[in-house]
């Protein structure tokens, strides 16, 4: 197994790629971003290195003889003017900026290639894990009802028709209706903006109605920012007045997934894995 560099941001997927990397003894590198790594990944092998120090990451990495690359976890969209780049930054800012201007997906295809022109392979956090991905079917003990799974495939077509628009990831439906769409906030915020809506619109912890949708935007580069759920995740759902989660099968990270799935029976809520290939025929 060829040595990793794990260019790590925020949340827990970072730290599960790494203990993944442990346990199956393949070597690890981790690139910790300021500002965004959590302290669990203190005890690895690494550096810390700022957003725009690309030189100093490119540096570090092939020092410690990574041959792979992979960029996981979450990392907000900088205000340009406060980054300190290094050399190798200032040099890339330019390009970064126009890139930024087209969406996100832009800006991350312009990262890899960065990294790919200097030799590194790129991984996705489903290619270094290989049972990070949700599969097909329900997640658990709970299935949906038949209008549950007409709101998951109404939620599934809501958030691939933003995504082509490289707006977000995710929508909730009820009922039919969408009760909100994924932007830059992100789908947390989402799922608190939707718990305060009326009661009628959706149901109520204990007794949802609704589902939350979740699929990868057509355009985007997969191997970097593929759709996530967590604990958070149910948890919200829950808290909202929703049924369940929908996402497609091998196209969503699932973390914690055995806690997820206890967390999940134990509020009620589904998480239902769909074919990609079943979305073009009409449904799950």
């Amino acid at each position: 197994m060829n040595k990793l560099g794990l260019i790590a941001g925020g949340g827990g997927l970072p730290l599960e790629i790494a203990q993944h990397c442990e346990r199956s003894g393949r070597p690890l590198f981790v690139i910790r971003l300021k500002g965004f790594a959590g302290s669990g990944l203190a005890d690895y092998a690494g550096a810390e290195v700022g957003l725009a120090e690309i030189g100093k990451c490119l540096k570090a990495l092939k020092r410690a003889g990574c041959r792979s690359i992979c960029l996981a976890g979450q990392v907000s969209r900088p205000d340009f003017a406060s980054l300190v780049p290094d050399l190798r930054g200032l040099m890339l800012l330019p390009k970064v900026i126009a890139s930024a201007r087209k969406g996100d997906d832009a800006l991350l295809r312009l990262l890899v290639g960065e990294f790919e022109k200097e030799g590194f392979e790129v991984e996705g956090a489903h290619q270094v894990m290989d049972d990070l991905t949700l599969p097909a079917g329900p997640l658990g003990k709970l299935a949906p009802t038949t209008d549950e799974l007409a709101d998951a495939t109404r939620a599934l077509e809501v958030a691939r028709a933003i995504g082509r628009l490289d707006v977000g990831q995710a929508a909730v439906v009820s009922g039919g209706l969408v009760l909100a769409v994924e932007a830059q906030e992100g789908t947390d915020a989402m799922l608190a903006r939707v718990a305060d809506l009326p009661g009628h619109l959706k149901g109520r912890p204990g007794a949802g109605a609704g589902v939350l949708g979740k699929a990868p935007k057509p355009i985007q580069e997969t191997r970097v920012d593929l759709p996530t759920i967590g604990l958070a995740t149910v948890q919200g759902v829950a808290r909202a007045g929703l049924a369940g989660i929908v996402g497609e099968a091998g196209r969503l990270l699932v973390l914690d997934r055995e806690a997820v799935i206890a967390l999940a029976d134990e509020l009620g809520v589904f998480i239902l894995g769909v074919e990609p290939a079943s979305l073009e025929q009409g449904g799950p």
